[in-house]
């Protein structure tokens, strides 16, 4: 197992803990039939329906 050859400082440790964090879901929001729907991109919706075409057999 490598070990460190110095003390890594409070600085550094800190930056690299902080660029590792978790991101949210993109969400886009349509209106269908006058109501506001909120989805995630790029996902099949409950009918199996993606970009206007019948993807999954449901």
């Amino acid at each position: 197992m490598a070990v460190p050859k110095r003390k890594s400082s409070r600085s550094r440790t800190r930056h690299r803990r902080a660029t590792w964090k978790a991101k949210l879901p993109q969400i886009n929001k349509q209106i269908v039939n006058g109501r506001v729907v909120y989805s995630v991109s790029h996902r099949a919706d409950d009918n199996g329906r993606y970009n206007d075409r019948q993807v999954l057999d449901l």
